[in-house]
């Protein structure tokens, strides 16, 4: 009696040990495909499904275009918070939290929510020249303000040379006004110089032309009294022995 409840024991413990590890196989199972469905811990929805934020989506097509050398450079075995910020801004992990531009330098705040770490980078013309990393948000900002304050001093001499540039460039357009206007007047001028002299000539000729006609009539005249004093006299010849008029 004692051996059959002994062997019933070991049946029924067998049993159990069975389903136990059969459930066990199947919770397996299950979490295995469940796992298939899981997002991948570290992953987001890519950035480019989202609204394009103007550093992260410039340096992601920067990236994506293979260019070799530079801060951007992530193949080989280039490694530090740069190469790392590149390759996850290449695999659109990140949000874009701040950017400020000044001339060609700017800062920009990252944010990586998977786990909660912050990544902010000083940069000129798109290529990464500083990257910190923080899972402290008042030091992040606290950088990322220092960074912009950066940006300002050292786009001083650049945005002075763009004014310079621009001053340059309307000063050589008024220069260029200042010439063609000069060149207009110098066409007047010359215009009215040839014609002042044309009328100076007509002037003189005109003049000489009534000297010579004022000779000719004072000479007209002097032949005019003659005439008359010869036809008076010629006159009186003719009526010489006649009687005169009787005076009234």
């Amino acid at each position: 009696m004692k051996y059959l409840l002994t062997v019933r024991r070991a049946l029924l413990l067998a049993t159990a040990c069975a389903l136990l590890q059969h459930g066990g196989l199947v919770l397996a199972g299950e979490s295995a495909g469940s796992s298939n469905s899981a997002p991948v811990v570290g992953t987001r929805p890519a950035m480019n499904t989202l609204t394009p934020q103007p550093v992260a989506a410039a340096l992601q097509a920067a990236s994506v275009a293979g260019g070799t050398g530079g801060a951007g450079d992530t193949s080989g075995d280039a490694q530090g918070n740069v190469a790392e910020l590149m390759q996850m801004i290449h695999d659109s992990q990140l949000t874009e939290l701040r950017t400020t531009y000044n001339g060609s330098y700017g800062a920009s705040l990252f944010f990586y929510p998977q786990e909660m770490t912050y990544y902010v980078a000083l940069f000129q013309d798109k290529d990464f020249w500083r990257v910190i990393k923080s899972q402290d948000d008042v030091r992040a900002e606290a950088i990322y303000a220092g960074f912009v304050q950066q940006t300002a001093q050292l786009a001083e001499v650049e945005i002075r040379r763009t004014q310079l540039q621009a001053q340059k460039a309307f000063i050589e357009d008024v220069i260029a006004l200042s010439e063609d206007r000069a060149k207009r007047l110098q066409a007047d001028l010359d215009v009215a110089r040839t014609q002042q002299a044309k009328v100076n000539d007509y002037q003189r000729q005109t003049q000489t032309e009534a000297v010579a006609l004022r000779a000719e009539k004072e000479k007209a005249q002097v032949q005019l009294r003659e005439a008359q004093n010869r036809v008076l006299q010629l006159q009186r010849q003719n009526e010489s022995g006649l009687p005169t008029s009787p005076s009234r």
